[in-house]
C-alpha cells in the first residue's frame, strides 16, 4: 500500500491524544508513522507484566488496539467520521521477559464502513511475540449529533 492517510499524523500528535489514558499509564509511545503503518513501543516492566515477570497478554492487546485505532482514525476525515474498535484477536506466540516491545500496525483492508488492521508485536531480538488483528467500524459523526 502507498500512503493511506487522510491527514498524515506525526508521532507527537498521536502521543498527545493518549495523554492521561491507559496508554500513558503503561508507557506506550508511538514512535513512527510510515506511508502505511504506525509503530510504537511499550516497556516490559512492573506496569505490564504478569506476577511471574512475563509480559501480560492484556498489555499486548492494549498496545495493539492503541496502534490500530490511532492509525484507523488518521485514514478518515475526522470532521465527518470516527473509527471504533469492534473486534480484536491475538495469537500470543512467545513470552517476553524484557523490553521494550515494538508493535507495528498495518492496514489489511480500508473499506467505507469497516477496516481491518494487523498488528505485529516483536521483542528486542526481533522475534514475534504477538500477532493481533483489529476490526474497526467507520461511523458517521452525524449519527451521534444531537
Amino acid at each position: 500500500m502507498s500512503d493511506i492517510w487522510f491527514q498524515r499524523p506525526t508521532p507527537e500528535e498521536l502521543n498527545r491524544v493518549h495523554r492521561d489514558t491507559a496508554c500513558e499509564a503503561l508507557g506506550i509511545e508511538i514512535t513512527e508513522v510510515g506511508d502505511d503503518y504506525v509503530r510504537g513501543t511499550m516497556p516490559v516492566d512492573k506496569r505490564t507484566v504478569q506476577p511471574i515477570g512475563l509480559l501480560h497478554g492484556g498489555a499486548s492487546l492494549l498496545l495493539a488496539e492503541t496502534l490500530g485505532s490511532a492509525a484507523a482514525m488518521c485514514t478518515v476525515d475526522r470532521d465527518k467520521w470516527f473509527c471504533v474498535g469492534t473486534t480484536i484477536t491475538a495469537n500470543h506466540i512467545r513470552a517476553a521477559a524484557k523490553g521494550p516491545v515494538l508493535g507495528t500496525a498495518k492496514a489489511i483492508h480500508l473499506g467505507r464502513t469497516s477496516q481491518l488492521w494487523e498488528i505485529d508485536i516483536i521483542d528486542p531480538d526481533g522475534k514475534s511475540i504477538c500477532l493481533s488483528r483489529l476490526t474497526t467500524n467507520v461511523v458517521s459523526l452525524d449519527r451521534y449529533k444531537p
